[in-house]
């Protein structure tokens, strides 16, 4: 081997005939320790150069070394959003992480544990953020990647972590969700799963997976990801939910008579059970990710419609549910295993999702797969998008509107008319994931307020075109943007001067600075208790927003007065 210092002079005098370097730099601290400059303090140039002769391809060139090196040419991208002008690489997003949202909807399955292919980071930062939400225990398993995992494969972590869940936990299903770290090394689960199943048989509970790197995507694309291929790698032909008049789901494992099967029930309040044979009345409704109490209410309306429906995923009990007598391992409720795979012969699916047209989701899996006809509504948000549900459930059902709905709609256009000198003209930014943005738009510009800032950390491409056709009134000059990080939300609210911020908590920063209310919606709600009990669909849901928005102006309307007037 050639000495090192033959080797600095032989990589100096390569870099100053293709780039112009002569590795000396006339400025070494705007340098940054860039492995061509030998004059880059706190570096060892020896090693330095030797790395250089080792790995030639994959060391930097950059206009920040003082020297005449070329600027090195920028990779243009049409779509990319403009950076703000204080721009750093680590920014606060709007948005969460992909295996996340696979989570929380793999607890919203009976007797699933999520199980996460990869470091074990990522199963605490993901516990911590579900349960400061929910303040409900969450159990979230992980395979426990290490350096050699990262480098040969986590073919041996996968498997005794898969025997080590059924064996603790016994679930009836575990949801598997691979990491950045799986997803980058390219782990081959088909192959990883064949080999556990060959080897270990039926001693191993049976796995859904779903792909679910950090680096493409949120939160919302990897709930709606899990909820795809449960419905796609469960559901079956076939297979029906036949309604029980009357009564719960009759017990598991005991016979369904004339039918030679054995009946499973199909959750709580749900009537229905799970027999072999031909089409069923069940409604497949993929609401997306809402609030516990948003469920519990979504499942009052199918039930007053006399509409039999399996709701997934269903973490209205799971993520909000009673004090136990006794720990449980995994809380009760969820979608039932089998009322999933009963999907295949389900009525018609309704999904809820502006943005999610063209996506590939549960509802066009069953559309492409069982012919099953797919309806794509909007979040049931405000009067105009909860009229179009109610009215989805009328024409399916055949039966008018039952009447104590029309009476909470009576009662918040009433409630619209009170409060309307209040919110008249207030201008509000509106953050979070892209369909809830949209519902929570249209809400607001019913209710007379002017949104000037409607952002999420999305990059779905379909924001503004699904905000303008739900809300044909949004004025021309609101500010529509994807992939925006709340840095950049703070950028633009200093200017936009808003009355109020509607989002979740992470935007308190903002609303803090600017001394104006947040109204805190969606997820996550880290500073208030009872995010999990926050109703925002239906009439009764727009209700309570409306009430806590015109009450927030109103507080500080009051707080603000000298005079300290009780009377409004």
């Amino acid at each position: 081997m050639r000495p090192i210092v033959s080797l600095k002079t032989d990589i100096q005098e390569t870099l100053e005939e293709t780039t112009g370097c002569p590795a000396t730099c006339a400025n070494p601290a705007a340098c940054q320790g860039l492995a061509h400059c030998t004059a880059a303090p706190g570096f060892n140039s020896e090693l330095r150069t030797l790395n250089t002769e080792l790995s030639p391809n994959l060391l930097p060139l950059s206009p920040g070394c003082g020297a005449t090196c070329p600027s090195a040419p920028a990779i243009e991208d049409d779509n990319e959003e403009p950076q703000s002008k204080n721009f750093t690489s680590t920014r606060n997003a709007c948005k969460l992480c992909t295996p996340l949202g696979a989570c929380l909807a793999f607890r919203g399955v009976e007797g699933c544990i999520p199980f996460l292919h990869g470091s074990q980071g990522c199963s605490t930062y993901i516990r911590r953020y579900l349960i400061s939400h929910f303040r409900e225990p969450i159990d979230i398993a992980s395979s426990n990647f290490h350096e050699d995992s990262a480098i040969f494969g986590g073919s041996k972590n996968f498997t005794q972590g898969a025997l080590n869940v059924t064996r603790q936990y016994q679930p009836q299903l575990i949801g598997t969700a691979t990491t950045c770290l799986a997803e980058t090394i390219g782990e081959d689960m088909a192959r990883l799963q064949h080999e556990l199943r060959e080897k270990h048989g039926d001693t191993v509970a049976p796995i859904v997976h779903v792909s679910t790197a950090s680096y493409r995507g949120t939160h919302m694309d990897g709930f709606h990801s899990a909820v795809r291929e449960l419905v796609g790698q469960l559901a079956v032909s076939g297979c029906s939910a036949v309604p029980v008049a009357g009564s719960p789901a009759a017990p598991t494992g005991k016979p369904v008579p004339g039918t030679g099967m054995v009946s499973e029930p199909a959750g709580e309040g749900a009537g229905a059970t799970i027999v072999a044979g031909g089409k069923n009345d069940t409604i497949a409704l993929f609401p997306g990710m809402v609030s516990p109490a948003d469920l519990r209410h979504l499942k009052e309306i199918f039930a007053d419609f006399n509409l039999p429906c399996t709701l997934l995923p269903d973490y209205s009990e799971t993520m909000d549910g009673v004090t136990w007598s006794e720990y449980e391992k995994l809380q009760s409720g969820g979608t039932p295993i089998a009322a999933i795979r009963a999907l295949g012969a389900a009525q018609t699916s309704i999904e809820f999702g502006r943005t999610l047209e063209a996506a590939k989701t549960a509802g066009t899996v069953l559309q492409t797969k069982f012919s099953i006809p797919r309806q794509l509504l909007g979040l049931p948000m405000g009067i105009r998008e909860t009229d179009a549900f109610f009215s989805a459930l009328a024409l399916i059902s055949g039966v008018e509107t039952p009447v104590k709905y029309q009476r909470e709609r009576g009662r918040l256009v009433d409630s619209l008319i009170d409060g309307h000198k209040y919110a008249f003209e207030k201008r509000a930014i509106v953050f979070g994931e892209e369909d809830l943005v949209i519902g929570l738009t249209a809400l607001l510009c019913e209710i007379g307020v002017t949104p000037v800032l409607c952002t999420s950390g999305g990059r779905s491409k379909k924001l503004a075109g699904a905000l303008r056709d739900a809300v044909p009134e949004l004025p021309a000059e609101t500010l529509v943007k994807e992939g925006f990080d709340f840095a950049e939300i703070s950028e633009a609210a200093s200017a936009l001067k808003p009355d109020f911020l509607i989002g979740s908590s992470k935007g308190y920063s903002i609303a803090r600075r600017l001394q104006v209310p947040l109204i805190r919606v969606g997820f996550p709600i880290h500073d208030r208790i009872g995010g999990p009990r926050v109703l925002h669909l239906g009439y009764r849901g727009a209700q309570e927003l409306f009430d806590r928005i015109i009450n927030s102006l109103l507080e500080v309307k009051q707080e603000k007065s000298p005079i300290g007037y009780s009377y409004l």
